[in-house]
C-alpha cells in the first residue's frame, strides 16, 4: 500500500490511551467513593449521590466526573474517524457532565437541573453511535452503518430501561442499574477506538 494510500483518519496516541482511562477512572470513581462512605449502599443509591452537597466524598467523586467530561470533550475534538455530528454529541455530552456537577443532586429531594443534565448525558451516550456512522468500506467496520445502528439499539435499551427505573421511586435498584448503564457508555466508546485503530493500522501495513 503506497503513502496516498494511508487514511487520513488516523487513531492517535492519546486516543488509545484515553479510550483505556475512560472507563478505568469512570468504574473506579465510584468505587473508590463508595468504599470510602461507610454505609452507601451502591444497589440502592445512585452515582450522583456520592457527589451530593452532603457526602462526605462529594469532591471526589466530582473530580471524576469532570475528568470523564474533559476525556469526552478531547474525544470530541480529536476522533475523527467518526462523523462530526456524533463528535459534537460528545461535546455537548461532556458539557452535561459538568453541568450535572455543577448542579448536584441532594441526598433528600430533588435537582431539577441535575436531572436534566443527567438526562440529557444518558441520552447522548446512547445515541451517538447511528450519529457517528460512515459509509464506505475504506472506514472501520465498527463505524458503519450496521455496527452503529446496533450499537446505538443496544446502548438506547439499557440506558431507556435505566431512566425508567431511575424515575420510579417503588424500586430500589437504580444504583446497580446507573453502573450497568455508565459502564456500558464508556466500554463502547473505548471499544469503537480500539477497533478503528486496528483497522487504521491494518490499511497502512
Amino acid at each position: 500500500m503506497t503513502q496516498t494510500d494511508i487514511h487520513p483518519h488516523q487513531v492517535s496516541r492519546l486516543l488509545l490511551f484515553l479510550a483505556v482511562l475512560g472507563p478505568v477512572q469512570s468504574v473506579l470513581g465510584w468505587s473508590l467513593s463508595a468504599a470510602l462512605w461507610p454505609g452507601y449502599d451502591p444497589i440502592v443509591q445512585t452515582i450522583s449521590e456520592l457527589a451530593s452537597p452532603e457526602s462526605p466524598v462529594r469532591y471526589l467523586q466530582s473530580s471524576f466526573f469532570i475528568l470523564g467530561a474533559l476525556i469526552d470533550i478531547v474525544v470530541a475534538l480529536k476522533f475523527t474517524v467518526i462523523a462530526k455530528p456524533a463528535r459534537v454529541l460528545f461535546f455537548l455530552g461532556g458539557l452535561a457532565t459538568i453541568g450535572l456537577t455543577i448542579f448536584p443532586t441532594p441526598l433528600v429531594g430533588v435537582s431539577e437541573p441535575h436531572r436534566v443534565f443527567a438526562t440529557i448525558s444518558f441520552v447522548i451516550f446512547s445515541i451517538w453511535p447511528v450519529f457517528g456512522m460512515r459509509f464506505g468500506r475504506e472506514w472501520p467496520t465498527i463505524v458503519r452503518p450496521l455496527a452503529s445502528i446496533i450499537g446505538t439499539l443496544v446502548l438506547g435499551a439499557i440506558a431507556f430501561g435505566f431512566l425508567a427505573i431511575w424515575t420510579n421511586p417503588d424500586i430500589h435498584t437504580a444504583g446497580f442499574w446507573e453502573r450497568a448503564v455508565t459502564t456500558s457508555q464508556a466500554i463502547y466508546p473505548a471499544l469503537v477506538i480500539f477497533l478503528s485503530w486496528r483497522f487504521m493500522k491494518h490499511q497502512k501495513s
